[in-house]
């Protein structure tokens, strides 16, 4: 007996321990039921879909036309010698701006001077033959007039100046292409442009005409031109309203949208690609702070015209369904209708509505996931 009282003892926390785990859980279940009494009004709460949503606006609208477009440098050129010889300096740096005539290589100059030089020496000396035959020539023909001399004589004389006279003409076109010669050693900038990578270094014998490479390619960027195609059906539209004025184009990073230069439209091919269906056009731009560089992709939009009372929604209210394309239209009893639409052009972000949608209704922009027809939406604050 006296062994089995410490463990009647020993069993009576554990059951004030049952006991208050019972307790606990009664109050718990009573706090649940009291509780899921509100349920159905959060139900009723929860069954109102949050949604942002935006407004259908009317407004004048430009007629655009958008092609991916390649920068082209307005003018490029090959700079090559016209003349055989050692490259002894290049007097600008890789990548510099240099304007029409600037010195870029001069080529050893020193053979052209020698034969400039040898030049005017036959000049000068055929002058002086010329001359000679010239007095020659006129007193055999004063002789010859007085029966002197015989008029065989006097004809000999007078070719013999005659052909020196063709000489000295011969010598002075030797002496012009000399002095050009000479210049070409001197090599300048043919157009204002940006030089590219320098193809030839100094002390390189360079050849004229050279048909492998060249010293060094320029490119005019100011301006500069964006080509781009588009296609042929819209053909007869630009060239109707190119007849009325110039068209604007706009060029914009193709990435974010962010808008690079304005131009105008400059060209339109003579032609209609037969493989791809499209037609060549070219804007020109300013591209005063060289935002433009040659061989950069863009997104070059055309403004042809303007189109009034458009109906335009954000493209984030647009969705793809079986049936095609629709949005959500909130109406003034906070339920959403299902709105199957006709989309026109693109502008940015936005969308211009066709057929199925009026001014002033209300289209969600967010939370289309968890909508269904005659579903109830709430707009929560900003």
């Amino acid at each position: 007996m006296a062994e089995q009282r410490p463990t009647s003892n020993k069993r009576k926390p554990l059951k004030a321990l049952a006991i208050a785990v019972t307790l606990i859980a009664g109050a718990l279940t009573m706090i649940f039921m009291t509780r899921s009494e509100g349920t159905p009004q959060l139900e009723k709460r929860e069954a109102l879909v949050p949604v942002r949503i935006a407004v259908a606006e009317q407004r004048t609208v430009p007629v655009q036309l958008q092609a991916v477009g390649t920068v082209e440098a307005y003018a490029t050129v090959s700079v090559k010698s016209r003349i055989d010889g050692q490259l002894v300096g290049v007097h600008f740096r890789e990548g510099q701006d240099v304007k029409k005539g600037d010195l870029l290589f001069t080529i050893d100059p020193r053979p052209y001077e020698v034969a400039l030089q040898e030049a005017l020496a036959r000049l000068e000396r055929d002058v002086a033959l010329a001359d000679k035959a010239g007095v020659d020539a006129r007193r055999y023909a004063e002789l010859a007039a007085k029966n002197y001399v015989s008029s065989d004589k006097f004809e000999q004389f007078r070719a013999n100046a005659e052909a020196l006279r063709a000489t000295v003409a011969a010598d002075r076109a030797s002496v012009e292409r000399a002095r050009l010669q000479l210049e070409y050693c001197y090599i300048k900038a043919p157009i204002a442009g940006r030089t590219g990578r320098l193809l030839v270094d100094e002390g390189s014998q360079v050849k004229a005409n050279d048909d492998k490479t060249s010293m060094v390619d320029i490119a005019q960027v100011l301006p500069i031109h964006v080509a781009f195609a588009v296609p042929q059906q819209h053909l007869s539209q630009i060239k109707t309203h190119m007849a009325q004025g110039p068209l604007m184009v706009e060029t914009f990073v193709t990435e974010s949208r962010q808008k690079i230069e304005t131009g105008t439209l400059s060209f339109l091919d003579n032609k209609v690609n037969s493989q791809t269906g499209t037609v060549m056009l070219k804007g020109t731009f300013p591209n005063t702070d060289r935002h433009l560089w040659p061989g950069q992709f863009v997104t070059a939009v055309l403004t042809l015209t303007s189109r009034p009372n458009a109906v335009v929604i954000t493209s984030q209210a647009v969705q793809v369904g079986q049936d095609g394309q629709f949005v959500y239209v909130v109406k003034p009893d906070m339920t959403v209708e299902m709105r199957a639409i006709a989309l026109g052009m693109t502008l940015g972000d936005e969308v211009v509505i066709e057929k199925g949608l009026s001014a002033s209704e209300k289209v969600v922009t967010e939370g289309q996931l968890r909508l269904v027809p005659g579903a109830r939406v709430r707009i929560p604050d900003s």
